[in-house]
């Protein structure tokens, strides 16, 4: 028996290995369904107990029950009270889905990934390859030299002219540190700002998982703040804050994501002041709002604890990974620091790649074409969806869907994939032990055609009129 049990283990960790990134539940999940309809696990074997099989896998006894309890739904799986987890046979063709009802695949339709958002090509391509060409044929590019805080400082003045709109307070380019990607500039400010063998972070209730994977590198302790229609509670806010001593918060203020929601103007200078009582740090991601027009950023209101972040992965591309980290006059130094101390600074060639796109004329004009078509696809979204729970922003590269009575995040995201769109559930924005919303985030994926974006959009609407008949309470 201990043989056979180690077999069985042994198939599931090979299956699993095979699976692509994403949530792990759902990983284990599709392994888990693969192997009976491949007859690598046969009807009637019995499944590992969670703990042991979570050991196996490095994830969590709740990771693993949660891919069960979607089998055991969906009917590939039966769990029998002190007896265990066994597979019932071959897994239907097509599922059940929460084990409601049967959904027909669109076996003709092509998989469309609505996960995050993708911006199309709208010259980008050309001017980064014309730019590559202008730097490589100046003469007086230095290609032998490590990066200097000198040498860089054209690019640091190149983003702080194409930052000209925002309201930041006053500002110069030793303030600003390149950096890998917006995600890469919240790793720098963590590392400048946070103290002691176990300091606390706060994030909203939902928030961008990047926060959280660079609180974990930095040993932090993580706490969610709760959430109102205007972001952040402020009397929470405080009241955490107090508690957990703690020393940053993240936030994304101008556009929150997933939710699209904005925080307006009274509400964060109420944050700000209790940024001020209660001694922390605010750090502003604003990487994925698209518009011009903003409210005053927190390190205005913050002159001396305000960092902000942002890069040119939704308005240009991601593919260069660049992003910049603004900090506090009075803090540039320990974020210039950070950053020579960590990877010396961006290659030269990229650096000065950026300085070149920034001030030409026409990298504005490519980003207001993004903008306009991120704009049309989600007036797109909102014709479809509109009838149902639907938050939305015209400069936003994503919506968020409140679900209707009847369906759970992840068994609509497994429909939803099973009518070839994919999407992401609010799971994946909240702290593990934290309650998340029956939502989903819908990614502004412009390099799909509109019509098939319509189409895709239209494969959800039809699983959101006609939600699952059984309604689990």
């Amino acid at each position: 028996m201990t043989v056979e049990k180690n077999i069985v283990t042994d198939t599931i960790s090979e299956l699993f290995a095979t699976q692509e990134e994403g949530p792990k539940y759902r990983a284990l999940a599709v392994a888990l369904r693969g192997g009976v309809r491949s007859g690598k696990l046969a009807a009637g074997t019995r499944l590992p107990p969670v703990r042991e099989l979570g050991w196996r896998l490095g994830m969590t006894p709740g990771t693993v029950a949660r891919a069960y309890t979607i089998l055991t739904d969906e009917g590939t799986l039966v769990a029998e009270v002190g007896r265990g987890t066994f597979v019932q046979g071959q897994a239907p063709s097509p599922p059940l889905i929460e084990g409601f009802r049967r959904l027909e695949t669109l076996d003709t339709a092509p998989l469309v990934s609505l996960f995050t958002a993708r911006i199309p090509d709208l010259g980008q391509v050309a001017l980064i390859q014309d730019c590559f060409a202008a730097i490589m044929a100046d003469p007086g590019k230095a290609l032998l030299d490590y990066p200097s805080a000198r040498a860089f400082a054209p690019a640091r003045q190149a983003v702080v002219d194409w930052m000209a709109g925002v309201p930041l307070g006053p500002v110069q380019h030793e303030d600003v540190v390149l950096s890998h990607g917006a995600q890469s500039g919240i790793s720098l400010v963590m590392q400048a700002v946070l103290r002691g063998r176990r300091p606390v972070v706060l994030v909203e209730q939902l928030s961008y998982p990047g926060f959280r994977r660079a609180a974990e590198l930095m040993r932090a302790e993580i706490v969610p703040v709760p959430m109102d229609e205007q972001g952040i509670v402020p009397r929470a806010l405080e009241d955490l804050a107090r508690k957990h001593e703690a020393q940053l918060l993240c936030t994304s203020p101008e556009l929150h994501n997933p939710t699209s929601l904005v925080t307006p103007p009274a509400r964060r200078r109420e944050i700000a002041e209790v940024a001020r009582s209660c001694d922390f740090h605010i750090l502003e991601d604003d990487s994925t709002f698209l518009g011009e027009g903003r409210s005053e950023t927190y390190r205005a209101l913050l002159p001396d604890r305000g960092w902000f972040v942002s890069s040119i992965s939704k308005t240009l591309t991601p593919a260069l990974r660049v992003g910049f980290a603004i900090a506090p006059q009075a803090r540039r130094g320990d974020l210039r620091r950070v950053a020579e101390y960590g990877f010396f600074g961006l290659a030269r060639p990229l650096a000065d790649l950026i300085e070149e796109m920034l001030r030409r004329p026409e990298t504005r004009a490519i980003v207001r074409a993004v903008r306009q078509r991120n704009s049309d696809y989600v007036r797109a979204t909102v014709n479809a969806l509109g009838g149902h729970d639907l938050h939305w922003h015209e400069e936003a590269p994503f919506v968020w869907l409140r679900l209707p009575a009847g369906w759970r995040a992840a068994a609509f995201c497994l429909a939803a994939e099973a009518q070839g769109v994919q999407v992401r559930a609010a799971e994946e924005f909240a702290l593990r032990d934290s309650f998340a919303p029956h939502a989903v985030r819908i990614g502004m994926n412009a390099q799909v055609p509109l019509p098939a974006f319509e189409d895709a959009l239209g494969r959800l609407r039809r699983l959101l009129d006609d939600p699952p008949e059984q309604i689990l309470v």
